[in-house]
């Protein structure tokens, strides 16, 4: 029998069947679009980290608080070892290779306007915020280095944060009288918008004020978030950070051989760490995906068998007319394989547009991967062939004779 004549008998027994076929490729359907969806939130999620950490600059370091070890272990976070404006004072005097160093303290407090209040991060901050983590300005002006040491009652609002005061226009802010915990500020600009990224909080929904005047009148305390450093280039991170670690093991008497209570990272690290995360969610997604196919791959071997038992006279009368076991065999390994690629298909079109649904209805970002679909359909079609082979030589195997006795 030719090829396409053999292509033509196995797609005529799947429109006999309809709904028994589209049951069961409806398997392979949720599993295709389930590795689809789930590749394209991971790439989206990864899309706009990558867009948070270049925003912030290639070569901002960061320092943070650290846990102090004792002969009992790890002390508990009462006692765990501190960052303070001295250390931070000491790495700008210090440091021959830093550009610039910003501290930071924070807090989530209470902000109103009006009879409009929020709760958002409150951050007190150097007055060279907007240089070190690369922002702009929307509205208004950042407050200075004389206002941060007159410990002066002025705040610059995040877009987010100004929204949620039913502040709508950045230009008509400034000037505005706000209270933070309690405190009256004068509104002295708004941050340009910066975006969302998942795992680094939201950077529009903050405030902010002169550090001294956190530390005097709204957080209070000596004790700092982070120490954000400000490299003069990429090749000179490892020597910055090299210089601030130094300066800071020698401001906490560090002695020699005693790890750090203090942890200092860069943004290739993030991106390191963003790397192994997306290895261990792209395993998960390759495990989750196996199982559906798998699943979907059994209910394709199952009804295939079915159909075999079914059409056992229709084999019988096949070869009786000379088919031969070869064109029995690729026959039903057709109509295994149609069926998965149909189901490939279904769950393409589902998934992607899965993706573009969470993507305009929800805002949520997703990317859908090309070499995703490609592997999907191909691995579709693989469980196909692979699923398809035992019903396939059982329908080759039958004996003419007796197929022709089966009632």
């Amino acid at each position: 029998m030719l090829v396409g004549e053999t292509v033509n008998v196995a797609l005529e027994a799947l429109r006999a069947n309809r709904l028994r076929s589209f049951l069961t490729m409806l398997g392979i359907v949720i599993g295709v679009a389930a590795v689809i969806a789930m590749v394209a939130l991971g790439r989206g999620a990864e899309k706009s980290v990558n867009e948070r950490i270049a925003a912030l600059g290639t070569t901002l370091i960061s320092v943070l608080p650290g846990q102090q070890r004792g002969m009992g272990g790890i002390a508990s976070s009462v006692d765990r070892a501190d960052l303070t404006l001295d250390d931070a004072v000491a790495i700008e005097s210090r440091a021959k290779y830093v550009v610039a160093v910003q501290p930071e303290m924070s807090r989530q407090l209470q902000i109103q306007y009006g009879n409009q209040n929020a709760n958002t991060t409150v951050v007190g901050t150097s007055a060279n915020y907007l240089e070190v983590r690369n922002f702009q300005l929307a509205a208004g002006r950042m407050f200075g280095e004389g206002e941060d040491a007159a410990r002066r009652r002025v705040v610059v609002l995040g877009s987010e944060a100004a929204n949620n005061l039913g502040m709508s226009a950045p230009e008509m802010v400034v000037g505005e009288q706000i209270r933070v915990n309690g405190v009256q500020f004068e509104v002295i600009g708004v941050l340009a918008t910066k975006g969302q990224a998942g795992g680094f909080g939201d950077p529009d929904d903050q405030v902010l004020i002169p550090i001294r005047t956190a530390q005097s009148r709204v957080i209070g305390g000596d004790r700092l978030r982070s120490i954000n450093i400000l490299a003069s280039s990429e090749a000179e991170l490892p020597m910055t950070m090299a210089e601030a670690q130094k300066i800071l093991r020698r401001e906490h008497r560090i002695r020699p051989g005693r790890e750090d209570d203090f942890r200092i990272r860069n943004q290739s690290d993030f991106l390191t760490t963003l790397g192994e995360t997306r290895q261990v969610f792209t395993l998960l997604l390759a495990g989750i995906a196996a199982v559906s196919l798998f699943v979907g791959g059994i209910g394709i071997m199952n009804i295939m068998l079915v159909s075999v038992t079914e059409r056992t006279r229709e084999i019988g009368i096949r070869k009786a007319l000379g088919a031969s076991q070869e064109t029995i065999l690729a026959q039903f390994l057709i109509e295994a394989v149609v069926l998965c690629m149909m189901g490939g298909i279904g769950g393409i079109v589902i998934g992607g547009g899965t993706a573009v649904l969470l993507r305009v209805a929800f805002g949520m970002n997703t990317a859908v991967d090309p070499v995703s679909i490609v592997v999907s359909f191909i691995f579709a079609a693989g469980v196909g062939l692979g699923f398809g082979v035992w019903p396939a030589k059982r329908a080759a195997s039958l004996d003419p004779i007796e197929s022709l006795r089966y009632e």
